[in-house]
């Protein structure tokens, strides 16, 4: 068996192993030593029907049922992104909106706050986009204040409707923690700080 066939087969192992949905580069690989041969293993996969290529140099172990191919959705891609590169990450923009059921206009790109490298990715017709932020967005306790806050932002100071704030409070009120949810409204913005009142 060559050595081609050798790294392949390995590279199937590894896939197999860690099971359905997950998301796979070259530097997966880099213990093999061999980029180049690891880079027309994932494309042979690919053309095996093993692997989905979502972007340039990023494939996808997707997960099966009895119709076919389950696709993870954009969300999806980008916190196992992010995951990947150990960055964390917040929705912003229209992403932010779209969560907190503040808006239903669907957004062609995904756009996200990092605290890694800031970068672009298309995956079919739609982009995930990182845009690298500052500490202070990544201060938060729990993962709905960031939000709150791009959502607001977004929206804009003088466009924040009543009833935007009290979507805004019942999601507030579901989260349950107290002790955090006090936390992260004491670091917020003065002005969102207002808007809410809590």
């Amino acid at each position: 068996m060559n050595i081609k066939m050798v790294l392949t087969k390995e590279i199937r192992n590894i896939i197999d192993r860690n099971g359905p949905n997950k998301l796979y580069m070259v530097r997966d690989f880099v213990h093999l030593n061999n980029d180049g041969l690891v880079t027309r293993a994932l494309s042979r996969l690919e053309k095996e029907g093993v692997l989905i290529r979502l972007s340039q140099g990023l494939y996808l172990y997707p997960l099966r049922n009895k119709f076919g191919v389950l696709r993870p959705s954009i969300e999806d891609i980008a916190y196992a992104i992010a995951e990947k590169d150990k960055a964390r990450i917040i929705p912003c923009g229209l992403t932010a909106l779209n969560k907190l059921g503040l808006s239903t206009q669907v957004t062609m790109n995904a756009v996200y706050l990092t605290d890694a490298a800031a970068r672009e990715l298309t995956i079919g017709n739609r982009k995930i986009i990182f845009k690298r932020s500052v500490p202070r967005n990544f201060a938060y306790k729990t993962d709905l204040f960031p939000l709150i806050v791009a959502a607001m932002k977004e929206l804009g100071k003088d466009n924040v409707t009543d009833e935007q704030v009290a979507i805004i409070k019942q999601a507030i009120e579901k989260y349950g923690n107290t002790d955090e949810i006090r936390y992260d409204y004491s670091i917020v913005p003065q002005w969102i700080k207002q808007k809410l009142a809590l």
